[in-house]
């Protein structure tokens, strides 16, 4: 009997053995460009549509779970979508959208095919950035290549799927990939909370969480001020709130006094409470990253911009590209903004004597913590100059 079962467990593991002998390829580096940043570490790649010659500027975003196309990019050459019943939501709305299906996405050195394309409108990402959004660029290329983005040099590469070694000093996330990697996240405040998070890269800010998320689990300190602010998203411009919180833990790493934003969820983009909210990419930016999808790994690995202050500024206002022009938009309520005497609408002419009308600076500009901005406005014809002291949303919780 003993024989037996020695004969039985040799099998066993000759066949476990057999199993296991698999060949795999090794990844091969397909391509390596360079990428853009644009405030809150949001990543621009250049890439071409189709068989149309014109550069385009692409959001890299592991929120989407597609592809997609500007649809005044999409009037500009000339085309029309084929309808659908499909329907894409954001912070700021739900929206049915149209396609433009199997076509070629062509970046430095890789030509990308069979691609469908949802058309929405993202003229007030244009108008946040200064600068045109043709497109987004999500799910359904991230999910086809290994892709590192490095931070450090701005260089993006695209891999092969197969065997890839990854470097020493990050750590290996297993996230939930379904088109939208989620991730356990422990956020600490008035009390330690384990919750879901989504991997926003299209997200310029640190973290945003809902209202439901935080009226559940109770997280904030009781003293915490919540700031208004005025934030867009895919349906447009919402309402919400800045504060900051203890601690973020993400995986061995530790980030503490993180500013994030509160969010009414009115659309339910984070299914809650299967999420509390969304991890953006000022908080990823600070680790280079690779993103592989077919074995749903994210390898996070800390870089030079690891330890960057956080940004704890906080005038009440945004500034927005509209017409040639930049503007102010909303002015939350008893803000830094409304004391100096702002008003929505006026025309941005010069921040702190600089009249470049560069709307990455001057949003550089009005994150200066604890400084007096000096902004000369235009509002019906007539110039005005005004001084706003930059609130530091920090300084009244440090002990």
């Amino acid at each position: 009997m003993r024989r037996l079962l020695y004969s039985a467990l040799l099998l066993l593991a000759g066949k476990t053995a057999f199993c296991q002998e698999e060949f795999v390829e090794p990844s091969r580096l397909l391509t390596q460009f360079s990428f853009e940043q644009m405030t809150g570490g949001v990543v621009i790649l250049k890439a071409r549509f189709d068989s149309f010659k014109d550069t385009l500027n692409f959001i890299l975003d592991t929120g989407s779970g597609g592809i997609s196309l500007d649809s005044s990019t999409t009037d500009y050459f000339g085309l029309k979508g084929t309808p659908s019943n499909r329907t894409i939501r954001g912070i700021a709305g739900i929206r049915n959208v149209s396609f433009l299906n199997n076509r070629k996405l062509h970046v430095q050195g890789l030509t990308i095919d069979s691609l469908n394309f949802h058309i929405n409108d993202y003229s007030i990402l244009t108008a946040v950035y200064g600068e045109k959004i043709d497109g987004i660029i999500g799910y359904s290329v991230l999910s086809r290549y290994i892709v590192k983005i490095d931070y450090d040099s701005s260089k993006i590469e695209f891999w092969t799927k197969g065997l890839y070694k990854y470097p020493r000093g990050g750590f290996l996330f297993r996230p939930v990939i379904s088109t939208i990697p989620v991730q356990q996240v422990r956020v600490i405040d008035a009390k330690a909370v384990n919750a879901r998070f989504l991997y926003d890269m299209g997200a310029g800010l640190n973290m945003m969480l809902s209202t439901d998320f935080l009226k559940d689990s109770a997280l904030l300190t009781n003293k915490r001020k919540l700031y208004v602010k005025e934030a867009e998203g895919l349906g447009g411009k919402i309402d919400m709130a800045m504060t900051v919180i203890k601690e973020v833990k993400l995986g061995p790493y530790k980030f503490r006094n993180v500013p994030i934003y509160v969010f009414s969820d009115s659309f339910n983009i984070t299914s809650y409470p299967y999420l509390g909210g969304l991890i953006g990419n000022d908080l990823l930016r600070r680790f280079n990253v690779i993103m592989n999808y077919d074995r749903r790994d994210i390898y996070l690995m800390p870089n030079s911009h690891f330890a960057d202050p956080f940004d704890y500024s906080y005038t009440g206002i945004e500034l927005y590209y509209i017409d040639g022009a930049i503007i102010i938009g909303d002015v939350a309520e008893g803000s830094p903004a409304e004391e100096a005497g702002l008003k929505e609408g006026d025309i941005v002419v010069a921040v702190n004597k600089d009249f470049s009308q560069n709307m990455q600076r001057y949003k550089a500009a009005i994150q200066s913590t604890g400084e007096r901005l000096q902004l000369i406005v235009q509002r019906n014809g007539t110039l005005i100059q005004y001084t706003i002291k930059v609130k530091n949303i920090l300084k009244r919780y440090r002990r």
